[in-house]
Order: structure tokens, then sequence, then C-alpha cells
């Protein structure tokens, strides 16, 4: 898993439930469009997200229709392991900073 990857899934594990567009994901994790939708894709080929198109309904004003993403219920315990695992791999090879020792070190994580 990549640094992008993990800030996508810390950003989806904050409410399964919720759907969420693409421009809100840029602006939650900072991950540019050419990658996020294409890591996306990627998810969703792999069973862990689920796209939808928003309805006529939802659509105020006319504008274009927006494609939605969220986890799957297989996807959220995927994310949730691979999140952990990544940040204890992290915490494992993060370099001690000089007068801190490893387990004073607080782990990184990606979170709006």
């Amino acid at each position: 898993m990549t640094d992008t990857t993990e800030r996508v899934l810390r950003v989806l594990l904050e409410d399964p439930t919720a759907r969420w567009y693409g421009y809100e994901l840029m602006k939650a994790t900072g991950v540019h469009s050419g990658t996020l939708y294409p890591m996306l894709a990627r998810l969703a080929e792999q069973g862990l997200v689920v796209s939808e198109w928003e309805t006529g309904e939802e659509r105020p004003g006319g504008r274009p229709p927006r494609k939605f993403y969220r986890l799957t219920g297989i996807g959220v315990s995927a994310a949730r392991v691979e999140v952990a695992e990544y940040a204890a791999a992290r915490h494992t090879l993060a370099p001690a900073r000089p007068g801190r020792t490893a387990a004073l070190r607080p782990s990184h994580g990606g979170t709006r």
C-alpha cells in the first residue's frame, strides 16, 4: 500500500457507510484526480469500493451527475486491516528522531 492509498482508505473509514464523490475525496486527502480515480477504479475491481451515479432527484439546478464511492462490507474489513498494518509498518520502519525513543513517537495518520 502507498501513502496515498492509506490516506484515501482512512477517509473512507471515517464513516464506512458514507458516499463520497471524487472532489470531496480530493479535498479531504490532498490526492489529485489523476491518482485518485485510477486508485478508486482498482479498489472497485478488487471489490473493496462500489460506485454509483447520483440520481436526478439528488442533483439541484441541473448540474451534471456526480459519481459516488463507498466501501463495501469486505472493503471496510480489508481497509481496517491494511491501514492498521501500514501504520504498524511505518512505525517500525520510521527512523528514530534525536532525543525521542521509538515507543514515544506518534504514528502518522492522514485525516482531514
